[in-house]
């Protein structure tokens, strides 16, 4: 197994399990949950192994378990006692721990066998939106506190791409509902991050609508090509980075302007929403608040 990261700061374990680094000192010290290394130069660090167990601790903490109980069962039995929980259940927070530690250990087996659990009970649209989706907004914390290094980030980010793509072939093949209207799907220029466009785009294959994918870094421009074969066109794009806060309004305008004529609209969805006043865009130009509002529209 190919391990980057084997040793953690009290604030990567902050940072990986929720809780405060305050609260993880007083569970070592009242309860001896945790027992440190140091580095030569007295530095405490922790093992991928305290990771874990820290993982599981907080696990059951979150289910009503009270930390002098869990102080009272040995790391064998809360393991067993978490994996039974998690099984009965099908806790989402434990499977997003997983994942977590799959990410870590670039440990792709471990996470094939969570996912494999978690679609054994659930379909994959609640796997994405319930897991996956939390999972990533943790991740890009994570990437942003250097807790994880972006390798780390690409491994968990392409497995999660399979099991989209996978998906998304699965509904290709039934002839849509109409083919002279097209959902068109890409990102801005400089705009890679391309999971939930993917998840959008199994959606409506899903719903038997006829897709265009695009992907990544989409020229307006060449967006143009695509009205010389569909007259009915719903652009979809996902602002997770890009455009940039001071370029988003001149970015929509010039779309509206190039693009947005005989009944054409722009959906649009991401984080970068939030740093304008929908109000006041065109009518042909949608916002979402989240993945699921798409739901009321398809």
């Amino acid at each position: 197994m190919n391990n980057i990261k084997n040793n953690f700061s009290i604030k990567d374990l902050e940072h990986l399990s929720g809780v405060k680094a305050h609260t993880i000192r007083i569970w070592e010290k009242r309860y001896n949950l945790l027992e440190p290394d140091r580095t030569e130069t007295n530095i405490r660090f922790y093992s991928l192994e305290s990771l874990q167990k820290l993982l599981n601790i907080t696990f059951l903490y979150n289910n009503g378990y009270k930390i002098s109980k869990i102080a009272e069962i040995n790391d064998v039995d809360i393991a067993d006692t978490v994996r039974l929980l998690s099984a009965k259940d099908y806790a989402d927070d434990h499977a997003i721990n997983m994942f977590k530690l799959a990410m870590l250990n670039f440990d792709k087996s471990l996470f094939f066998s969570t996912y494999n659990n978690l679609i054994e009970h659930k379909s994959f649209s609640d796997i994405f939106v319930e897991v996956f989706i939390p999972l990533m907004s943790e991740i890009g914390l994570l990437w942003q506190t250097n807790t994880i290094t972006p390798a780390q980030e690409h491994f968990i980010s392409e497995l999660i791409k399979q099991k989209l793509l996978v998906n998304i072939e699965m509904h290709q093949y039934e002839k849509p509902k109409n083919d002279d209207k097209a959902f068109v799907l890409f990102l801005p220029n400089n705009e890679i991050h391309d999971l939930g466009l993917h998840f959008l785009n199994y959606k409506l294959s899903k719903a038997n609508y006829h897709t265009v994918y695009l992907g990544p870094s989409v020229p307006i421009q060449s967006l143009k090509d695509v009205l010389k074969h569909y007259k009915n066109v719903r652009f979809i794009s996902y602002f997770t980075v890009k455009p940039e806060v001071e370029n988003i309004e001149s970015y929509l305008k010039e779309f509206q302007e190039q693009l947005l004529f005989n009944g054409n609209e722009l959906w649009i969805f991401g984080r970068m929403l939030d740093h304008i006043d929908t109000s006041k865009l065109h009518e042909a130009i949608k916002p979402f608040c989240s993945i699921s509002d798409l739901d009321k529209f398809i």
